[in-house]
């Protein structure tokens, strides 16, 4: 049984299932014993903007919609740089990625570790694997590991030129 702070049990024996409607009390979903179901107006947080640290934006942008596809979907001048991001044409409405500058120090030396130790920043999911990589070979993009099966996953990780090791994935 789960209970919150303040408020009565949400698997309530005290209340009916239309009595717990109506004081807006949701019913635990049986299939995820800890979780509750959440009704559409109480929806959880959603990811709406993530973002990749980037040297250069106007190369990033380059590099991002040119060679990876994605489409530029904001570009406000913010100081000496960009509010930039990028999202999937096929999720135009979807997260969208950032391509922030580096301007920080500290975060320009944690890229340049994970980038040398060979740690993808991010990683972003394709359908087909061996065909991307194919694409992108032919568009002169550097990969520091080929499409590799690992486990629930067809794995590789390219070279974003802009400080970064990006992973691409499909799932099997």
């Amino acid at each position: 049984m789960l209970s919150l702070p303040g408020r009565m049990n949400w698997d309530s024996p005290n209340l009916s299932g239309d009595q717990q409607k109506q004081s807006g009390i949701s019913i635990i979903d049986h299939s995820s014993p800890i979780l509750p179901r959440i009704k559409k107006h109480e929806q959880m947080i959603k990811i709406y903007v993530t973002s990749v640290p980037v040297q250069d934006q106007d190369k990033a942008l380059a590099f991002y919609t040119e060679k990876l596809g994605f489409i530029k979907k904001t570009d406000i001048p913010v100081g000496d740089h960009k509010w930039l991001t990028v999202v999937s044409p096929k999720e135009q409405s979807g997260v969208e990625l950032l391509l922030e500058p580096m301007g920080f120090e500290p975060a320009q030396v944690f890229q340049k570790a994970l980038k040398d130790a060979g740690i993808p920043w991010t990683s972003f999911q394709v359908d087909d694997l061996q065909a991307e990589y194919e694409r992108l070979l032919s568009l002169g993009v550097s990969f520091s590991m080929e499409p590799k099966s690992m486990g629930a996953v067809l794995m590789a990780v390219l070279d974003d030129t802009c400080g970064n090791n990006i992973q691409l994935i499909q799932m099997l």
